[in-house]
């Protein structure tokens, strides 16, 4: 039996087949193509070509994939969606959309309406929920909305308002037009939480396409006994099923699935994950096993929002980076970069542009392309060029650390070449021969995960039933995403005390992870 795995990046689109020892048996690096399906379709053909297994065997296909956050950056192929808003008349100053760049507001359709309810942080409503209003609001949306976001004043607190909405506009409207809740998606804060809510909603187009994608490449390829997964931006898997009400969840999979990968080949627990990608550089913090999470707020296409982001530092250098000697003197590395058509500009490849590359190439750092196309660069520029580029890892690596001590560092992708063997401040630098498609080894070896969160009063709920009520609800999730229930285990249990909030009010949050067999 195999795994198949792939990940989509901005320039790159990898593949790897594993054993069911999770052994490598093949790998691949394809470029990503314009429209990201095709350079996918290449991916699973040329990977599986060159296993020669029998595709039958393939039981299991994961995909990470930049498509959503690609459609939010570019605002291609967004849905038209109705916001609910739980909270008239006490959240009528700040009303959905504010802050919002104008042009993916209009392709939204900037159609909303607050209507009365919400509850305050004890669990009191602050008006009473009114079912005719949104019956009428429903109905007047009939046709003008491709799905419907709903979101409660702290409805983390309770969310039976949001669920009302959700039947209602299933009766009303369909079971066709998709519905987000978001007590679901984002964390405490009003309108981080309503802006995930919308981006949400506004993804399940893109999401379909995806889907539909996927399962179209593995059939052309022959693949039908495998079961399908997409990657979460925590490290873990979703079932395609549970992908189309979360498409969220997939922004910012591709890092994790790095340092996910790269917590495998390494074997290392908590260390620092460095990706070089072709344009990019990405820092992760592995600990315990698992990618840290962002404790900030994130910006996504202009627009701020408070679901669970990775933590994660990206620089603009990877080995595709422009090397510039300036009339001055000077040399400057980046942030620009000849991406996916390195093949054909790098000098090295018979290109004229300089890259990092080449001066990996030109300091005897790697092995690639023709070493003699370089004889032009002196040997000042490149070691002028690779103290630049020690010095923005350098600075990038000390600003994940979270303590002077030199930390390990797992060093991943494929734009590692360019990384020199010591840096300041790393006691030692873990390398492995598939760290170039440590993405999607790690997207292949991924387990199904799932995470709750919830307020509650410890002087009403005891601290043992509250952290046991939301380790039940995380193991819904992850039933819900696609995991065995047997197979369930609590990876983490965070409580974080709300120190303006009466009643020893604290918020408990809980990642489980599980297998789907």
């Amino acid at each position: 039996m195999y795994k198949l795995g792939i990940d989509v990046g901005g320039t790159n689109t990898d593949a790897v087949i594993l054993d069911s020892n999770l052994k490598v048996i093949s790998n691949i690096k394809t470029h990503t193509t314009k429209d990201i399906e095709s350079g996918i379709n290449n991916a699973i053909h040329q990977v599986i070509e060159q296993s020669q297994i029998d595709v039958q065997n393939i039981t299991e296909a994961m995909l990470g994939t930049t498509q959503a956050t690609n459609a939010i950056v570019e605002r291609q192929k967004l849905g038209k969606v109705g916001v609910i808003r739980i909270g008239y008349p006490a959240t009528a100053s700040i009303l959905p959309y504010t802050e919002w760049p104008s042009d993916i507001t209009k392709i939204l359709s900037n159609t909303f309406s607050l209507v009365h309810g919400g509850y305050e942080f004890n669990g009191d409503e602050i008006t009473p929920f009114q079912e005719d209003e949104v019956k009428d609001i429903l109905q007047s949306w009939q046709g003008k909305v491709d799905g419907i976001a709903v979101i409660g004043v702290f409805s983390s607190i309770n969310n039976d308002q949001e669920q009302k909405v959700k039947q209602l506009a299933e009766k009303i409207l369909g079971p066709d037009i998709p519905v987000s809740c978001s007590s679901t998606i984002g964390s405490i804060g009003l309108i981080g939480r309503e802006n995930a809510t919308i981006l949400n909603t506004a993804l399940f187009k893109v999401i379909k396409l995806v889907t539909d994608g996927f399962l179209n490449a593995l059939k052309q390829e022959g693949i039908t006994n495998a079961k399908q997964y997409l990657c979460q931006n925590d490290g873990t898997l979703m079932s395609m099923e549970y992908a189309k009400s979360h498409p969220i969840l997939t922004i910012g999979s591709g890092p994790t699935n790095s340092i996910r990968g790269a917590a495998y080949l390494s074997k290392q627990e908590n260390a620092l994950v460095l990706d070089i990608g072709g344009t990019t550089s990405d820092i992760g913090v592995l600990v315990n096993g698992f990618p840290r999470e962002s404790s900030k707020s994130v910006t996504v296409g202009g627009i701020q929002t408070n679901f669970r982001m990775p933590d994660i530092l990206s620089v603009g250098l990877g080995g595709g980076s422009i090397v510039r000697e300036n009339s001055d003197g000077t040399i400057t590395v980046g942030p620009d970069s000849v991406g996916y058509e390195i093949t054909e500009k790098a000098k090295v490849f018979g290109g004229d542009v300089l890259t990092t590359t080449d001066i990996a190439v030109k300091l005897g750092m790697c092995q690639i392309g023709d070493p003699s196309l370089l004889s032009s660069i002196s040997d000042d520029v490149a070691q002028h060029a690779m103290t630049i580029i020690t010095q923005i890892l350098e600075d990038a690596i000390d600003r994940m650390k979270t303590s002077s001590k030199d930390v390990p560092v797992i060093l991943v992708g494929g734009g590692a070449i360019i990384s020199p063997n010591h840096l300041k401040g790393v006691a030692q630098i873990y390398t492995d021969k598939f760290g170039g498609v440590a993405n999607a080894i790690g997207a292949t070896i991924a387990q199904i995960g799932g995470e709750y969160e919830k307020v509650y009063q410890y002087v009403d709920t005891p601290r043992t039933d509250a952290i046991k009520d939301a380790e039940l609800q995380a193991n819904q999730q992850a039933v819900n995403a696609g995991a065995v229930e047997d197979t369930i285990e609590t990876v983490s249990i965070e409580e974080i005390p709300l120190s303006y909030a009466p009643g020893d009010t604290t918020r408990v949050k809980v990642k489980v992870v599980g297998s789907n067999h």
